[in-house]
């Protein structure tokens, strides 16, 4: 099996990628959701169940933290961009 391109994306020496979130706690015990736009921020084992609202570039989508989720990013749970699919026109 290969390695993402995601986790060659950094040297392990420099650590995963990591933003500071001043209200995580608050967060956690209340459930008020963090907005972000911070999509390359690697999800740690401290922030299991938090509510984050990611930036997908047109709006804010909601991400509850769970255990499977640590080591993986932010910006992994919330797409950029819409499925395409063929629609039927009734002009046929």
């Amino acid at each position: 099996m290969r390695a993402s391109v995601v986790a060659l994306a950094r040297s392990v020496w420099k650590g995963p990628y990591f933003v500071h979130f001043p209200n995580l706690q608050e967060s956690i015990q209340r459930g008020t959701p963090i907005k972000t736009m911070a999509r390359s921020c690697t999800i740690m084992p401290h922030m299991i169940g938090a509510l984050f609202e990611i930036h997908n570039g047109k709006s804010y989508v909601p991400l509850r933290v769970t255990e499977d989720m640590v080591g993986r990013k932010l910006g992994e749970f919330s797409h950029t961009r819409k499925r395409f699919s063929y629609q039927l026109s009734k002009n046929k």
